[in-house]
């Protein structure tokens, strides 16, 4: 290759130390909320009047928004956002909403219908149902109810996000959620992008407020005015929401604490590599986003760089996309398809893509991601806009542990106990000598006291 083709960091698994160098990757895209840009430092100091960490800015938002409320909402508003806003002019007025769904396409309306029932067809396949398990003497259940109220964050910074609304809003009204409300940063791209709202009022939601960052987070989690709290948050957003969600949770639910886009791309020889070009800089164009691309033949993964390469001029964010994959992505040659596997479990990456001949015999390997797509013909787009699974996945390494967005997310389980007198002597031994070890005396008497031989 070239000196002017791409800089890509190559990881060779025969003898480099690939864990060593995947966690570099994945530091640079953490958010440990210390490391500001130039630039970012004196805007920040411009705003705040010192050189506060993104951490330390969410503090001290999230912390005025719980303490002041609305004003302090429309203040950040104006020295953030530098919309300024009345309290009359965060809510989105339903005639706005309505004349949106009119000033649209009518195929974009139709597009929206699709994947709604696309999402509600899988989303109401999986969700939770109420148990009941019968007992001698009793029963058990497992009842889930839906949340009452919950907040969606919908991204507007450098592009506009229906799909966002969709992958979150559907799920929750699938589970039942009466009251759901989105926020969207005062922007073109945001609160004021007729396909945003047009979306919100295909679905039926009426709440839209026009706030974004810090500041709506905490408007959420604490309320504001006429702002009513909610129960969770949920939605994707930068690191100033990420860190917000993860400041108010407690306050309130939130889905995760999500970083930027990624994806591992697997291939073998029967991968094509403009397939594969594109499948690494759709999240590398997101920009800040990851991309690594794994396989075990050399020639392959050299190919598809290649391919890569040359489409960057191909898309109308490809500077952008060059700069996530020079920062932010990596090519690893493994030794063969276990070892593949190995350091994508490691990687646990938010999405991945097995475009190889057997793949669903590797995914079969590979439990650590949030979303997995098999095959030449299932590019992660599909999922992203269209086939059903919510696109709100897990990042950063996080999917060793947790799983992405569904309607049971949005219901709340409780347990029922039901017993007679045949079914409170049945557990009552068990139950006594347990609390006498534990020494919860009182605990041993509520059951003893209504044992049938004890009862007057």
């Amino acid at each position: 290759m070239s000196e002017t083709d791409l800089k890509i960091t190559w990881i060779d698994a025969r003898k480099d130390d690939v864990q060593t160098k995947i966690n570099a990757l994945r530091d640079k895209l953490s958010l440990k909320g210390n490391i500001v840009s130039e630039a970012g430092k004196q805007r920040t100091i411009e705003i705040f009047g010192a050189p506060l960490t993104p951490a330390e800015v969410v503090d001290v938002v999230c912390d005025n928004v719980a303490k002041r409320g609305m004003e302090a909402l429309l203040e950040y508003s104006a020295r953030i956002d530098k919309a300024e806003l009345l309290e009359k002019d965060i809510r989105v007025p339903e005639e706005e909403l309505r004349a949106a769904v009119d000033a649209v396409e009518p195929e974009f309306i139709q597009a929206i219908d699709d994947v709604r029932n696309n999402i509600e067809t899988f989303q109401r396949a999986i969700l939770h149902k109420t148990v009941r398990v019968e007992r001698n003497g009793g029963w058990l259940a497992q009842r889930y109810m839906p949340l009452r109220r919950v907040g969606v964050c919908v991204p507007g910074g450098a592009a506009a996000y229906p799909s966002s609304v969709l992958m979150t809003v559907v799920p929750a009204q699938v589970a039942g959620v009466k009251e759901i409300a989105v926020m969207a940063p005062p922007t073109p791209n945001g609160s004021y992008n007729k396909y945003m709202l047009a979306t919100c009022a295909r679905l039926g939601v009426k709440e839209v407020y026009r706030m974004g960052g810090a500041q709506g987070i905490a408007a959420f989690a604490y309320g504001a005015g006429s702002i009513e709290r909610v129960d969770k948050i949920v939605g994707p957003g930068n690191m100033f929401v990420a860190l917000a969600k993860r400041k108010v949770f407690g306050a309130v639910d939130i889905d995760s604490i999500a970083g930027p886009s990624e994806v591992v791309v697997i291939v073998d020889d029967s991968t094509r590599a403009d397939y594969t070009a594109y499948d690494v800089l759709a999240q590398a164009e997101h920009a800040p986003g990851s991309s690594i691309l794994i396989g075990w033949n050399e020639e392959t993964l050299r190919r598809a760089l290649d391919k890569i390469d040359e489409t960057l001029d191909k898309i109308e964010r490809g500077v952008l996309a060059r700069q996530a994959l020079e920062n932010f992505g990596a090519v690893i040659l493994a030794s063969d398809q276990d070892e593949a596997c190995r350091w994508t479990n490691l990687i646990a990456p938010e999405h991945l893509h097995i475009a190889t001949q057997n793949a669903e015999e590797l995914a079969n390997k590979i439990p650590c991601a949030g979303a997995i797509f098999l095959g030449n013909y299932t590019p992660v787009a599909l999922g992203d806009y269209a086939a059903g699974p919510s696109h709100v996945l897990p990042t950063s390494g996080s999917a060793r542990f947790s799983s992405g967005l569904t309607c049971n997310d949005f219901i709340r389980g409780n347990s029922l106990l039901c017993f007679n007198q045949q079914g409170l002597d049945a557990l009552a031994d068990d139950v006594h000598r347990i609390a006498t070890v534990e020494g919860l005396t009182a605990h041993r008497g509520s059951v003893d006291i209504r044992r049938s031989q004890n009862r007057d």
